[in-house]
């Protein structure tokens, strides 16, 4: 992608109206376009990221037996009302609306109860099971609160993943297997170290459900950290019981403010029994199908990323995300300047969509200003010394470490 081409442009200064240092710097660098609060498009760069995010989850996915599918958007109203979820009272930030046709409907906030349903018409008995089947799709909820920039969304997109298994222990084994898979997507995305598996209400699912806690001033919950456990306690279910149960000493827990990455619920029979998703076990009767979901919001850990990762120059994307591995600077008008640097841009094309070209017209001070903003993890100078010595600078975004590297050796990377 030559930069002259990129329809987007940086600017100075975010929305006066965007408080989340998230939405502030991604508007700011030209990843997203906010078109009211907690509703924002993804422009092409950000649209590259949110792709790289999306393609992580779904290798880890399908490494457990994960299967793809896609639900739909708009929910039958009496589907849900069997499970007591349609009314208000009950779940309050549904967005509803009317078919010209008559009815009612509502837009998806989770799918539980469609997929249910659906699985009710291809599982039968026990050798149909376990199955696993997962989504990313849009999900809508009508949030009060909208300030936390991309973090929290009226619209955003969710991987939501749901298991079905014959018996709370073959539950448990996949269970296992999803809390890791968890573990390596946000250690991919490069927030692993900050990120702890954090025990949290189950509300009316089970004793407790399992969240993906990710260490950061921006953070809504308060959690209880074991640093030499890894794991962490959410402020809503400490308490002596609580630690008891998961044999946390409270003198090796630390106070830290966290944002929800992901989730893992167990279900157990909650959606199986009253929406009719039986089998017919090995015994010859007929037994209740057990569910876990499984969430996590690209979108939401794209926010996550840059809360965690950026500095006071703009983004600093892992190399897993970045929308561009290389950011190929070409200084000065110089026309030998700017032949070494269209031919170095045709070589690193040839190894595949990994390179922006800032080919504009602009001043040195500009682009290495808008290069730090944009946050692409490597920056490769073509200026004098790529003229006179053949060797060009190779700035790490994270670290600023420069190295100066002849084009072989540089192309060998």
């Amino acid at each position: 992608m030559r930069q002259s081409h990129l329809f987007t442009r940086t600017r100075r200064d975010a929305p006066k109206d965007e408080e989340a240092k998230n939405a502030q710097l991604l508007i700011r660098a030209g990843f997203v376009h906010k078109e009211l609060a907690g509703v924002y498009t993804y422009l092409p760069l950000g649209l590259r990221v949110l792709n790289n995010i999306v393609r992580v989850i779904r290798e880890e996915m399908n490494t457990i037996g994960g299967q793809e599918m896609v639900l739909t958007a708009l929910q039958d109203k009496a589907l849900w009302e069997k499970t007591d979820r349609w009314d208000d009272k009950k779940v309050d930030n549904w967005f509803k609306t009317e078919f010209k046709s008559g009815g009612e409907s509502g837009l998806g906030i989770t799918h539980e109860e469609p997929i249910t349903r659906i699985m009710s018409e291809h599982i039968a008995s026990y050798r149909d099971l376990p199955v696993y089947a997962y989504q990313f799709q849009n999900k809508f909820r009508n949030e009060l609160r909208a300030k936390s920039g991309i973090m929290r969304g009226k619209e955003f997109l969710m991987k939501d993943l749901y298991s079905f298994s014959k018996n709370d222990e073959e539950h448990a084994d996949f269970f296992a297997k999803a809390r890791e898979a968890y573990r390596k997507v946000f250690t991919r995305v490069g927030i692993g170290a900050q990120t702890y598996v954090t025990f949290a209400s189950g509300g009316i699912f089970s004793e407790f459900s399992e969240e993906f806690q990710t260490v950061s001033d921006a953070g809504e919950d308060t959690i209880y950290v074991d640093e030499e456990k890894g794991i962490a306690v959410n402020k809503e279910v400490m308490n002596d019981a609580t630690l008891e149960k998961l044999r946390l000493n409270k003198d090796s827990l630390v106070e830290k403010k966290a944002i929800e990455a992901g989730n893992i619920f167990n279900l157990g029979t909650r959606f199986s029994e009253p929406l009719g998703l039986t089998y017919m076990a090995e015994d010859g009767t007929k037994k209740p199908v057990v569910m876990g979901s499984y969430g996590i919001g690209p979108t939401r850990l794209m926010g996550i990323i840059v809360e965690t990762l950026s500095d006071d120059k703009g983004l600093v994307w892992p190399e897993a995300v970045a929308p561009f591995t290389y950011h190929l600077v070409s200084l000065g008008n110089d026309g030998e300047i700017e032949k070494i640097a269209d031919e170095l841009y045709a070589d690193l094309q040839k190894k595949g969509d990994v390179v922006l070209y800032d080919d504009r017209d602009a001043r040195a001070g500009e682009k290495f200003a808008d290069s730090d903003l944009i946050g692409i993890p490597y920056r490769i100078v073509v200026g004098k010394d790529a003229a006179s010595s053949g060797r060009f600078e190779l700035v790490n975004r994270k670290t600023g470490e420069v190295t100066k590297l002849l084009r072989e050796e540089l192309l060998a990377r």
